[in-house]
């Protein structure tokens, strides 16, 4: 799952972050409220990890009505050291869709936004990413080409992932460096081409199409080879 968490604190920020990449998630992350709304509203996610406490003028009660105001259902678990009844109340009204108070067990944390974006939208939940035979099971965490099974390393999982949820389109070195490995600068080393080129000789050598293509100069991109 694509999961934007909109957290100040550091130290959970980063607590939150890790373990949701650990459990094989891309995560963007956003320190404050009008950053948070900027991607909510102009980037596809799967879920929201909501502060209600957030600097930059916009809090989370209010990132939240705006929202749902322009009649955007991504699924909101709003994260809050305010645990009165009262505050609960407020921030499901704005539009949450489930509240955890502050200090948190991870495993709830992870089950409870696992949950709701299985939830969906109503049209059932989507547990699979497929680009031509190629299938990744976001539950199970199995890859299977023209059927037959493809064993993955968790870093290669995620690198998958992220080309197949951006199918297409241009992965650039940067992009993949903040999505996968959480890195936001470029640390000089061969980590992309090392796994890409691992993740080609499972993907693509034992099969008759390649599916992951090299964008010279600029990147990668994962499609269909007549595309």
């Amino acid at each position: 799952m694509r999961i934007l968490v909109v957290e100040d604190d550091k130290d959970v920020g980063a607590f939150v972050v890790r373990g949701l990449k650990e459990a094989g998630h891309v995560v963007e992350l956003a320190d404050n409220g009008r950053d948070g709304l900027f991607l909510a509203a102009s980037e596809a996610f799967d879920a929201v990890i909501l502060d209600r406490m957030l600097p930059g003028g916009i809090d989370g009660i209010r990132l939240l009505e705006t929202l749902r105001g322009q009649k955007n259902t991504v699924p909101v678990l709003i994260l809050s050291a305010l645990a009165d009844v009262d505050e609960r109340v407020r921030g499901l009204k704005a539009g949450g869709d489930d509240y955890l108070t502050k200090p948190f067990a991870f495993a709830e944390l992870l089950a409870r936004v696992e949950a709701l974006a299985r939830r969906g939208k109503g049209e059932g939940p989507v547990t699979k990413l497929v680009v031509e035979d190629l299938e990744l099971d976001l539950l199970s965490r199995q890859v299977k080409r023209a059927g037959q099974k493809v064993d993955l390393q968790p870093r290669e999982f995620r690198l998958l992932e992220y080309l197949m949820r951006h199918a297409g389109q241009v992965v650039t070195r940067t992009m993949l460096l903040e999505g996968v490995w959480d890195y936001h600068f470029d640390p000089q080393t061969n980590v992309i081409d090392v796994h890409v080129s691992r993740l080609r000789q499972k993907v693509d050598k034992p099969f008759p199409k390649p599916l992951i293509h090299t964008v010279r100069n600029a990147g990668y991109m994962l499609r269909p080879e007549s595309a």
